[in-house]
């Protein structure tokens, strides 16, 4: 079976771990402060706060800019619904405005179209590894004194006009394994501002800075040394992985281009697309998993259901007219596209997608 994900680790990441394992320093310590100084040069940010996911690095950028009660903030209803959960446990708002549906990011036009004078904060998703449009996204929040943070969940080392994401605002990184890169569970948070990086350091802390002295309300959401040892040999292999994923995805575009019923996965210009996944637009795109999967082939849908039709934000009285967002859900098909893929497994992904059209 070619699987959808494959996590790439090494004898190199069982060496990291054991030689932490033998210092007898296994919660935070000494390799999670190299693993934040490491990951803020790779991004080209001032500082970096590890975190113990994702979803973590999210809410405590929302909190360490001051986000909560009655503030909005808008983002994008086609993303992981870690997104605007973490909105949502700062006691603000999820907005969601629409996504382009060549990127499947979030439409800078829509977000224009969402701000109130509640709106605090723009949260856009660089989705499957291709950047959201952070040229006009900044403009945006420019001329309206808003907060960036950016969800660079599944873009580590992505680029826009030549800049890293999570270097335009606050950025948010996962570390799953999954990921382009892991460190088992994990996150990090990316800023220049060094208030900002010192108010994470304490919400993740419990609300401290020196021990027992606890300054504000804070929770447990640390990294522990042992996640910061694989995340530095992964980091490592990240522009290795990267360069992977990108020939793979060239394979993939060249061999699907010309499909009919299929629209391939692409890369605007000023962008660079790491391809945490590679997603189609595909007719018939649940006949085509069934077919793949009969020939050993995985896939994966991401994502099935908008955030503002998820059951719990219909609850929470979301009605959203998201037209583009709900069209995608009905086409999106993630096809393998990770580095440990031999060139006869991406083959074989191009010849049975093609077998499959063909049969009309």
């Amino acid at each position: 079976m070619i699987p959808i994900a494959k996590p790439q680790l090494g004898k190199e990441e069982i060496d990291a771990v054991t030689e932490v394992l033998n210092s007898g320093m296994i919660a935070q310590g000494p390799k999670v402060e190299e693993f934040e100084l490491a990951f803020s040069e790779h991004t080209g940010c001032e500082y970096a706060a590890a975190v113990n996911s994702g979803t973590a690095a999210l809410h405590i950028a929302l909190l360490a800019h001051g986000i909560g009660k009655e503030d909005e903030v808008i983002t994008s209803p086609f993303s992981f619904i870690a997104t605007a959960n973490s909105i949502l446990y700062t006691g603000a708002k999820p907005v969601f405005a629409d996504i382009e549906p060549d990127t499947f990011n979030i439409d800078p036009e829509r977000i224009k179209e969402k701000i109130t004078p509640k709106t605090r904060a723009i949260m856009p998703v660089h989705l499957y590894g291709h950047p959201a449009d952070m040229k006009a996204i900044m403009e945006i929040a420019d001329d309206n004194k808003l907060i960036v943070i950016e969800d660079a969940c599944q873009s580590h080392g992505a680029e826009c006009l030549g800049k890293k994401v999570g270097s335009f605002g606050t950025g948010a990184f996962s570390f799953y394994p999954t990921k382009n890169m892991t460190t088992s569970e994990g996150g990090m948070l990316t800023t220049d501002e060094k208030e900002i990086a010192e108010k994470a350091k304490m919400i993740r802390a419990h609300g401290s800075k020196v021990r027992y002295l606890h300054e504000m309300l804070g929770f447990n959401l640390r990294m522990t040394d042992i996640a910061a040892a694989i995340g530095l040999v992964q980091l490592g292999k990240l522009d290795g992985f990267t360069a992977a994923r990108q020939k793979n995805a060239e394979i993939l575009s060249a061999g699907l281009r010309g499909i009919s019923g299929l629209v391939p996965s692409i890369t605007k210009a000023g962008c660079t697309h790491v391809f945490h996944q590679y997603t189609v637009r595909a007719n018939k795109r649940d006949q085509l998993a069934a077919f793949l999967k009969e020939k050993e082939i995985g896939t994966g849908v991401h994502y099935p259901i908008p955030i503002h039709k998820q059951p719990f934000y219909k609850e929470l009285g979301y009605k959203d007219s998201l037209p583009v967002s709900e069209k995608a859900v009905e086409e999106v098909l993630s096809l393998p596209v990770h580095p440990a893929l031999s060139r006869s497994d991406v083959q074989k992904i191009v010849e049975e997608t093609n077998k499959f059209y063909s049969q009309d």
